[in-house]
């Protein structure tokens, strides 16, 4: 009584598990279901049979038993497989590498069906209306991609076939198992917190391109006038002289010399030279010599504070042996010069006697010696072209320096000795190119006429001219201060400077 009584429950089972397949798969248009069904309705005893009929009517159906198909038809998807049969609810096993998440495990089949609460009619309906391309129960588990699949029977309209779809890659879910295709479309990145950990990808920048990414710095506020008191942006005066600055300070590869010019007495080389040293000096914050490299006596004594040394170039000469030692320092060579505070440069001057000139091999003792321990060398020369120090300068020279007046007499003296420099081979031709032209003209020193007719010479044969203007300071001819200077004469200064770097910028990386 009890065995036939559980057979009866396990056949109804049966026939409502197989009542739910019917309404989950999509009915043709040229057939209809049997209104006489009911799911208490008692299976058919040939199982098999009715299955090889509905095999051979759709051949692409998923859901047709494992059975064999006819010798003239075979179909690999339809082929039994190697395992032990399953009951003829079970759905075949998937393709590799697709999901299968209807398909019960083997070992858990009376388990699996115990448990499988009985389907409701509402849950059948929405099945069979969310169809077949529906994003839940679409996918490769309900139809056959990548084989032919025969040649359909006569008189069956099918739709039009669609081209096959590449099963989504499987993402990782509990337990590292890939995911079925309806739990991807609710977890498209995979479940959350079973994602499998990504390994470290190794990046490598360079330090340039870590500099480049880095934002710009913001531009500080105006320092003068009232964009300063309201904390704007500088005008372009000041923005302009920042520029300034900053090409001044430039950061040269090697000690660099420059030389201030003109065999004209009087034509203002020491308080050009005093101020490009100053104006140097404030941008790069020191490291920065004057030298008067007058072969007699010179004036650039007269124009600096002695600062308590009355040393010159002569006592440096005697003290060569001993600064040239390897364990010299700077504070050695420093007892021998002038230390400007205002502008923050140092000075050697020329001998107060006439008992001792200088020579070439005297130039090129000083020059090593100061190349040691200054970045940037300013040499104010004297009124003698011919002589060895003189050439010497010249030969050593990475910029050139022309300071004139609008007068007769320093404008000729400047162009003579540029004929007689682009005489002298291609060296002096391309410092002639590089030079600058610094017109520093005192109270009353302006001819209009001489302007006029020489600034376009000069135009053409130099780099550039800067005017500086006059300053009483500059004509009291007393010892220079930097910071008594008028703010044009030192805005003047700093760009004579920024000109004079930017073209030892151009000669340092230009092979010769």
């Amino acid at each position: 009584m009890t065995d036939s009584h559980n057979s009866g429950q396990h056949k109804d089972r049966e026939a409502a598990a197989a009542e739910v397949r019917r309404m989950w798969q999509p009915t043709p248009s040229w057939t209809q279901p049997d209104p006489n069904q009911t799911p208490d309705a008692e299976p058919v005893e040939d199982t098999e049979e009715q299955a090889d009929a509905l095999s051979q009517e759709f051949p692409g159906d998923s859901w047709s038993g494992p059975a064999t198909k006819p010798v003239d038809q075979p179909a690999p998807w339809t082929q039994p497989q190697p395992s032990a049969p399953a009951p003829s609810w079970t759905q075949p096993a998937a393709e590799p590498g697709v999901a299968s998440w209807s398909q019960p495990e083997e070992k858990d089949d009376e388990a699996g069906l115990e448990a499988e609460p009985a389907a409701t009619d509402e849950a059948a309906a929405t099945a069979q209306d969310a169809g077949q391309n529906s994003p839940l129960f679409g996918g490769s588990s309900f139809h056959v991609s990548g084989q032919d699949q025969g040649t359909p029977p006569q008189g069956a309209q099918f739709p039009p076939a669609q081209p096959p779809q590449a099963a989504p890659a499987p993402q990782p879910g509990q337990g590292g198992q890939p995911l079925s295709p309806a739990a991807q479309h609710f977890f498209p990145q995979g479940v959350p917190g079973q994602q499998a950990q990504q390994p470290p990808q190794n990046l490598s920048y360079r330090a340039d391109e870590l500099i480049q990414a880095l934002p710009l710095p913001r531009e500080a506020p105006a320092e003068r006038g009232m964009r300063s008191m309201l904390k704007l942006r500088p005008g372009s005066a000041e923005r302009s002289e920042r520029i300034a600055r900053a090409t001044a300070a430039t950061a040269f590869r090697r000690p660099v010399t420059i030389v201030v010019a003109n065999p004209k007495g009087g034509s203002g080389k020491t308080p050009t030279t005093l101020m490009l040293a100053g104006a140097l000096g404030q941008a790069r914050g020191g490291g920065v010599v004057a030298w008067d490299n007058n072969e007699l006596r010179g004036n650039m004594h007269l124009r600096t504070h002695d600062t308590n040394s009355r040393s010159t170039v002569t006592d440096m000469l005697q003290a060569m042996p001993m600064l040239t030692q390897p364990d010299a320092r700077l504070g050695d060579v420093a007892a021998y010069l002038r230390h400007q505070v205002a502008g923050q440069y140092d000075v050697l001057t020329s001998a107060t006697t006439t008992y001792a000139q200088i020579e070439a091999k005297d130039f090129d003792q000083i020059h090593r010696l100061l190349s040691r321990f200054y970045k940037v060398l300013v040499i104010d020369t004297g009124n003698n072209e011919g002589s060895s120090n003189w050439r010497e300068a010249m030969k050593a020279a990475d910029a050139l320096v022309i300071p004139i007046k609008w007068k007769s007499l320093s404008c000729a003296a400047a162009v003579q000795m540029l004929e007689e420099l682009d005489n002298q081979g291609p060296e002096a031709q391309r410092l002639i190119r590089r030079a600058v032209i610094a017109v520093s003209n005192g109270p009353g020193d302006v001819n209009k006429e001489v302007e006029k007719q020489l600034r376009p010479y000069f135009d053409s044969r130099a780099a550039a001219v800067i005017d500086i203007p006059t300053d009483m300071h500059i004509a009291a001819e007393g010892p220079l201060d930097h910071n008594a200077l008028q703010p044009n004469t030192r805005r003047a200064a700093l760009e004579l400077a920024a000109r004079v770097s930017e073209q030892i910028t151009i000669a340092l990386n230009t092979p010769r």
